[in-house]
């Protein structure tokens, strides 16, 4: 946005921002006001639509995120009881695949 003029008054900001003449913006202000009862209803169906389609996509949106945040929270416990696990074996019983060969034997055993 261009930078406005210090002490310009306020149609020479309108007309700096818009680019247009303040007259002109005045007008198009004025018959924003008188069209929009006429229009709106018109176009009643068309916006319904897009508002619907919208909290459709919210509510699956939603549904992924508790979605996801379920399985990170499934992932971070079973680290946390991995890692519980690897500090009460000592090394030498863990073998080669350790923290893996430990949860599947302690699942075996339960």
């Amino acid at each position: 946005m261009r930078h406005l003029r210090e002490g310009a008054g306020l149609r020479a900001r309108v007309e700096e921002m818009t680019g247009l003449r303040a007259e002109h913006v005045v007008m198009m202000g004025a018959a924003t006001v008188v069209l929009t009862p006429v229009v709106l209803p018109l176009m009643r169906p068309v916006l319904k639509a897009t508002i619907k389609t919208g909290v459709m996509a919210f509510e699956r949106t939603k549904h992924a995120i508790a979605e996801t945040g379920e399985i990170l929270a499934d992932i971070a416990a079973e680290a946390k009881a991995e890692a519980q696990l690897e500090s009460l074996l000592a090394p030498e019983q863990l073998g080669t695949n350790s923290v893996s060969a430990a949860v599947v034997d302690s699942e075996e055993a339960s």
